[in-house]
């Protein structure tokens, strides 16, 4: 998810999102334990989502 996308969601979005992608993430973490998914790269970007996601969550919780 890019920036711009983030910003436009509300609170109660960007909580659903964040379980999402924190749920995607495991489950990609998982079947890459097993065996190697097809592009590993998909781990980092979903990470950097869910990381960007809980970052906004805070900021708007700050002010």
């Amino acid at each position: 998810m890019k920036q711009s996308e983030i910003k436009d969601l509300s609170i109660a979005e960007l909580q659903e999102k964040l379980s999402q992608l924190k749920k995607t993430y495991a489950d990609l973490k998982t079947a890459h334990t097993i065996s190697p998914i097809e592009n590993p790269l998909q781990l980092r970007s979903v990470r950097r989502s869910v990381a960007r996601v809980a970052t906004e969550i805070s900021k708007r919780d700050l002010q």
